[in-house]
């Protein structure tokens, strides 16, 4: 029991209650889209629904035993919490299960569990930990190291399972790096590196180099009254040129063929309706039989069809688009932005440099994941296997998302964590 604990009222109830709202919209959608007529037998295993109203009533007992621990706990074991999730995901080498080509799940019998979800718990409580110990902005480079190190372990484990979308999450924490006073280059950077690769990948490298090099010119002389430095314009010019021609490379080379064409396909450079790209072609085809108000609850043609391959898990928000149209799906998009804005909002109101930094974390890497997830599923982003958190079928990933938000209803409930 916490010995600062404080009545049920003391936790937000506007979080709680749009977490509510989520999962219980999430759970109609999975019993749309996994719903089998020919399953009579609603508590049967076979159905999908019964079986994640099992994780759900299970999350609620991780939730009371979350909000009845100490609030103190979480950042006293912080690290040891961390080394554990590292633990995991090197065992799932010798030890995992391949499914679907990734070694990403431990198998116990028919139950199946994903470490990398409660790896992102485990990694936003270090974080906060380790920026909350050290008590300064980040501003010295070995500060900023030693927190890249704490976000990059468990991204760069994760990648060779392979599992590139678990890792890509990771760059959700830049949020609380930039709350903290990283500077802001290192996000124009990381920003720039993206933009240049996708450019390239349409246009190609001498067309980027080009591009680049007149922009650069420009800008110089624009500035020339302030005397700019024309090594700091060459050296731009020349990392940028090195950069573009070494993407073809990276992309032959780094990317599987699955992934290379996932890219080619949003970029138009191909066009596949039948093999890499039918999911997503079928999805679009989905939403868009949604319209304005929907076909209505369990009358989606594509849905009921099963004609969306992965519908209850990565694409289930296609589902919602189907059966609910255009107001469902942006009630679904107000709802996540709501509870978004809603954490850092809370997270300003920390006393405690723990607290506000673990809430950054929640906020950043439920962005990512709706962000990415709806992008995938409406054709805008490459399908990259990103579940939308608190919809998609599956108890590692529900349980994931619970302990991550109510962890930080816990804290926010104590709100000022003293020893």
């Amino acid at each position: 029991m916490s010995t600062g604990s404080r009545s049920v009222g003391s936790f937000d109830w506007v979080l709680i209650v749009l977490y509510l709202a989520l999962i219980s919209i999430g759970w109609l959608s999975i019993y749309s889209a996994s719903y089998n007529p020919e399953v009579e037998n609603f508590f049967s295993l076979d159905n999908l629904h019964f079986k994640q109203l099992i994780w759900i009533g299970l999350g609620f007992v991780i939730i009371t035993f979350i909000l009845f621990l100490d609030s103190k706990f979480f950042e006293r074991f912080s690290s040891l919490i961390y080394v554990v999730a590292i633990v995991s995901l090197l065992l799932l080498f010798p030890l995992g299960k391949n499914i679907n080509g990734a070694t990403s799940w431990f198998a116990f019998g028919s139950f199946t569990l994903q470490p990398s979800e409660f790896a992102k718990v485990a990694t936003a409580l270090a974080l906060a930990k380790y920026l909350s110990d050290i008590q300064t902005n980040i501003k010295t480079l070995r500060d900023q190291l030693r927190a890249f190190l704490i976000i990059a372990i468990p991204a760069l484990v994760i990648i060779p399972q392979p599992d590139p979308g678990s890792a890509l999450v990771y760059a959700a924490f830049f949020f609380p790096l930039y709350r903290e006073g990283i500077a802001a280059v290192y996000l124009i950077f990381g920003a720039s590196v993206i933009t240049l690769f996708v450019l390239t990948l349409l246009f190609g490298p001498l067309y980027i180099a080009l591009g680049v090099a007149i922009i650069a010119l420009l800008l110089f002389l624009k500035n020339r009254k302030k005397r700019p430095s024309k090594l700091m314009y060459i050296g731009i010019i020349t990392a940028c040129t090195l950069f573009s021609f070494s993407v073809n490379y990276i992309f032959e080379n780094v990317f599987q063929q699955r992934h290379r064409d996932r890219f080619n396909i949003v970029l138009g450079k191909e066009v596949d309706t039948q093999s890499i790209g039918y999911n997503t072609r079928q999805s679009e085809i989905a939403i868009g039989n949604g319209g304005w108000t929907g076909q209505g609850f369990l009358q989606g043609t594509q849905t009921t069809g099963k004609f969306v391959p992965e519908q209850d898990t990565d694409y289930i928000f296609s589902a919602v688009g189907e059966e609910w149209g255009f107001l469902g799906s942006a009630l679904v998009v107000v709802l996540f932005v709501l509870l978004i804005l809603r954490i850092i909002q809370l997270s300003e109101k920390q006393k405690n440099d723990f607290s506000r930094i673990y809430g950054y974390s929640v906020a950043g890497i439920i962005f990512i994941h709706f962000t990415v997830n709806v992008g995938m599923v409406t054709g805008l982003l490459p399908t990259i296997g990103i579940p939308l958190p608190f919809f998609s079928y599956g108890g590692s990933g529900f349980w994931g998302f619970t302990i991550l938000l109510f962890t930080f209803i816990k804290l926010d409930g104590n709100r000022v964590n003293e020893w």
